[in-house]
C-alpha cells in the first residue's frame, strides 16, 4: 500500500526535476561555442583574407532570439573581442572573424591585424555581460585546422 502512494510522489518529482535542471548550454543563456576554425589555410602571411579565415562560430541553442550585447569573446592570452548590439536568433549561428571587414548578421570582424587562436592549443572562451563564462572550447595539435566544440 505505501508503495502505490509514494509512486504518484515519485513521478511528480520526477515531473519537476525535469522542468527545473537544465543542460549546460540552457543554463548558459542557450549560446554555445560551435565550431572554431584556428588554422587558416595556406600560408599565414597576416593578410586580410588569411585573418579572416580564422574564426570562431557561436550558436544559439534557444528557441529565442538572445542579446549577446556586451558579451566577450577570450583566447587564452586574453585577446578579447566584445560584442556590440548584436542579436542572435534562435538556431541561427554568427561568425567572429579575426580580420576587417564589414559587420552583418552572420559575420562580425575583431578588426586585428595579427592572428589570434593558436594553432598548436588554445581555448576559445565565451563570456555573458554579466562576467559569467557561457561555454568554452579548448584544442590541441592533436586537432586538424579545426575543431567542433
Amino acid at each position: 500500500m505505501r508503495i502505490r502512494a509514494a509512486l504518484p510522489a515519485l513521478a511528480g518529482a520526477v515531473a519537476l526535476t525535469g522542468t527545473f535542471l537544465s543542460t549546460p548550454a540552457q543554463a548558459a543563456g542557450g549560446v554555445t561555442i560551435y565550431r572554431v576554425y584556428f588554422d587558416s589555410p595556406g600560408t599565414d602571411n597576416r593578410s586580410n583574407a588569411s585573418l579572416n579565415a580564422e574564426w570562431v562560430q557561436i550558436k544559439n541553442t534557444s528557441s529565442s532570439t538572445i542579446s549577446l550585447k556586451n558579451w566577450t569573446l577570450l583566447d587564452a592570452s586574453r585577446h578579447k573581442y566584445t560584442f556590440l548590439d548584436v542579436k542572435i536568433g534562435a538556431g541561427s549561428t554568427k561568425k567572429v572573424r579575426t580580420g576587417s571587414g564589414s559587420d552583418t548578421a552572420a559575420n562580425k570582424y575583431q578588426d586585428r591585424g595579427a592572428y589570434v587562436w593558436n594553432n598548436t592549443s588554445d581555448t576559445a572562451t565565451l563570456y555573458k555581460s554579466s562576467g559569467t563564462k557561457a561555454d568554452s572550447c579548448s584544442w590541441t595539435t592533436r586537432d586538424p585546422s579545426d575543431k567542433y566544440c
